[in-house]
């Protein structure tokens, strides 16, 4: 599925059920699981199921760059097993880098992506630390 964010931006959100090796429209691809085995260009997060990225500072740098090149007008796809948990995790940080205010930016992608995005209470957490590290911005929740 195709997320648009505020700014314009465009990201694909997939699960590894929709995996395609063969994809000409996809530039780039972000994935939070080992299992996508990309073998085109891609970053991959060390980022256990229902959990948290190994690096948290790691993973960061990976989505704002993956967010640059969406910015640019490549394709990027963001993955995970099921494209719910990790997935809309990611896809919340970068609406925070589109502009959607840190304490709206889970809320946003569940509306935009779909309801069960960003699973756990430590992962809308760490949206709020990702989004005062990148954008420089406090959550005052």
């Amino acid at each position: 599925m195709i997320v648009v964010f505020p700014d314009g931006s465009r990201v694909r959100a997939s699960s590894i059920s929709d995996r395609r090796v063969d994809d000409p429209e996809r530039a780039f691809g972000l994935y939070l699981d080992a299992r996508w085995q990309p073998t085109w260009p891609a970053d991959l997060i060390e980022w256990r199921d229902f959990g948290l990225p190994e690096d948290g500072e790691s993973a960061a740098q990976m989505i704002e760059g993956a967010f640059r090149r969406a910015r640019q007008g490549e394709l990027v796809e963001v993955g995970c097993l099921g494209g719910s948990g990790r997935t809309g995790t990611v896809l919340a940080c970068m609406a925070a880098l589109a502009g959607v205010p840190p304490a709206e930016a889970v809320a946003w992608v569940r509306h935009a992506y779909k309801a069960e995005a960003v699973e756990t209470v430590e992962q809308e957490e760490w949206v709020r630390w990702f989004a005062g590290r990148a954008c420089g911005q406090r959550d005052p929740s």
